[in-house]
């Protein structure tokens, strides 16, 4: 298996060109599973959407998403981030909210045993975070595929069950053991929060995983933002990746 995984888009057009680019000029993968959150947050949800329906082979939907279908109520979310789905609400095109909809919740690529959902195993409807060791501990229970791949936190991470059951949690590229099982945050393109303002992207293959980072053009989002009258607090965080 040799899988570009990306999550978190959040209509950053920018990271998500460089990281296109990146993956198929670059590192010559064709496989990419999009994990969900192409929208929301950033100034170009008609153009990511598209961008990621022409390239990906898994299509996943985020709260987000959701959120700008009318299928997750927008009370969950904080001010800004409610800002930003009705501005997305009244800027995506019919033909991309339909496309929008045929997103998946979860997947299974059962030949590499690999389970992909934007938040959690349990309840992937609900939209939880897994944050911690114990949120990992009830969400094992949930796959039984050796990986699951998520996105949602932000936050790229891998945790790995050992056959001891015991739990050990990475923030940095691992390989694989025998007779383990993971569960893999792919960070996030659009909006990162790991204090990198770099866009984030996973490689997932038979080895392991490994975390990549790109540079892309944060003013230049800024900017579509400011024009749009997207909330300011989104607009700095990107420089800062928090």
């Amino acid at each position: 298996m040799h899988y570009a995984v990306i999550s978190d888009v959040h209509s950053n057009l920018e990271a998500l060109n460089v990281v296109m680019r990146d993956i198929k000029v670059r590192r010559k993968i064709d496989d990419i599973l999009f994990l969900g959150d192409a929208v929301g947050y950033g100034p170009d949800p008609n153009e990511c959407v598209k961008a990621l329906k022409d390239n990906c082979m898994v299509l996943l939907a985020g709260n987000h998403d959701w959120a700008v279908l009318g299928l997750t109520d927008i009370d969950y979310f904080n001010d800004e981030a409610r800002a930003a789905i009705l501005w997305t609400k009244e800027a995506l095109t019919e033909d991309n909210s339909r496309a929008i909809e045929t997103f998946s919740i979860v997947r299974v690529i059962e030949k590499d045993s690999i389970f992909v959902v934007h938040a959690t195993p349990k309840e992937p409807r609900a939209w939880h975070y897994l944050l911690t060791l114990y949120d990992a501990e009830v969400n094992f229970r949930y796959f039984d595929q050796r990986i699951c791949i998520t996105g949602h936190t932000h936050y790229p991470s891998v945790i790995e069950r050992l056959p001891s059951g015991e739990l050990v949690a990475y923030s940095k590229d691992v390989k694989f053991g025998k007779d383990r099982r993971y569960i893999i945050n792919a960070g996030s393109v659009g909006q990162p929060r790991d204090k990198d303002p770099r866009a984030c992207y996973a490689i997932v293959d038979d080895e392991g995983v490994e975390f990549i980072r790109v540079e892309y053009n944060v003013r230049k989002t800024q900017k579509k933002m400011h024009e749009a009258g997207l909330p300011l607090l989104l607009i700095k965080r990107l420089e800062y990746g928090m």
